[in-house]
C-alpha cells in the first residue's frame, strides 16, 4: 500500500534533498539505508521517479540510474501497466545462527567502541528531541516506543532500530540524524541483535520512559534513559559474545 508523501520526520531525513546533485549512488544509498532499516517497508509503492526526482533534488535520469542499482540488488521490483510501479523488497531476515556468528567474530573492545559512539549520538539526539520536538514529533516518538509491546525477534530489532531514528529526528538536527542512520546502517543490526538477551518487555518500558522525558521537555533525563539504555544493552550483548566464545 502506498503511504502519502507527508511522512514521519525519519523518513523525510531519508529523503531529505542531497548535498551534492546528479550522484546516483547517493540516491541508492538513500533508498538501500531507507529499506534496510525498516523505514520502506516490503512491498510497499515507492514515490514515482518524478517525486523521488523533486524530493532528492536531482534529475530523473538519476532516479532511473538509483532504481536500476536497487533492482541489481533486488531490493527493488518494478511493475509495468496499470497499478505499475517500484516496490520495496524487503531482505530475507537472517537467521539466529548468522546473528550468533556475527557476534562471536567482534571483539569485547570493539563492542565497547560501538557502544561508545552509539550513547555520544543517541543520547545527544534525545537531549536535544525533547528540548526542541513538536507535539507531531512526540506523537511520533511514543507511536515508535510502543511498536516493541509484544514483538519478538527481528520484529523487536526493527522496532529498537525505528525508535531511535524516530528521537533522532525529533532532535531537528540533520547532522545529528544522520549520524544515526550511518551507525545504524553500520552496526544497528549488531546493536540490536534478535537474541535471547534481548528482553522486548523490558525494553518497552525503558522506551516508554524516554518519550515521556522528550514528551516533558526534561532533556537531561532524556539523555540519561537513552544512554543507559545502550549501556545496558551493549552490556548483555558482552555477556552473550563470552558465552557464545565458551560454547
Amino acid at each position: 500500500m502506498r503511504r502519502p508523501l507527508t511522512s514521519p520526520s525519519a523518513r523525510s531525513v531519508l529523503f531529505a534533498p542531497l548535498d551534492q546533485t546528479g550522484r546516483a549512488e547517493l540516491v541508492a544509498r538513500r533508498l538501500v539505508d531507507a529499506i534496510t532499516l525498516g523505514v520502506l517497508a516490503d512491498q510497499e509503492q515507492l514515490p514515482s521517479e518524478a517525486e523521488l526526482a523533486e524530493q532528492f533534488g536531482v534529475s530523473t535520469v538519476t532516479v532511473r540510474e538509483a532504481l536500476v542499482a536497487l533492482r541489481q540488488q533486488g531490493l527493488v521490483q518494478t511493475k509495468r501497466g496499470r497499478g505499475g510501479g517500484s516496490f520495496v523488497c524487503a531482505p530475507p531476515e537472517e537467521n539466529d545462527e548468522t546473528w550468533r556468528a556475527r557476534l562471536r567474530e567482534v571483539s569485547l573492545s570493539e563492542l565497547r567502541d560501538i557502544g561508545d559512539d552509539y550513547v555520544a549520538i543517541a543520547g545527544a539526539a534525545a537531549r536535544l528531541a525533547a528540548e526542541r520536538s513538536s507535539t507531531e514529533d512526540i506523537a511520533r516518538v511514543q507511536l515508535a516506543a510502543e511498536d516493541l509491546d509484544g514483538a519478538v525477534g527481528t520484529a523487536a530489532a526493527r522496532a529498537e532500530r525505528q525508535f531511535h531514528l524516530e528521537v533522532a529526528a525529533a532532535s531537528q538536527s540533520p547532522r545529528l540524524t544522520h549520524q544515526e542512520i550511518r551507525l545504524q546502517s553500520e552496526q544497528g543490526a549488531l546493536l540490536w541483535l534478535p537474541l535471547g538477551h534481548h528482553d522486548p518487555v523490558t525494553a518497552c518500558t525503558e522506551h516508554r520512559a524516554i518519550a515521556a522525558a522528550i514528551a516533558q521537555a526534561d532533556g537531561e533525563l532524556a539523555r540519561k534513559l537513552t544512554e543507559q539504555h545502550i549501556l545496558d544493552t551493549i552490556d548483555r550483548l558482552g555477556e552473550v559474545h563470552l558465552d557464545l566464545l565458551g560454547s
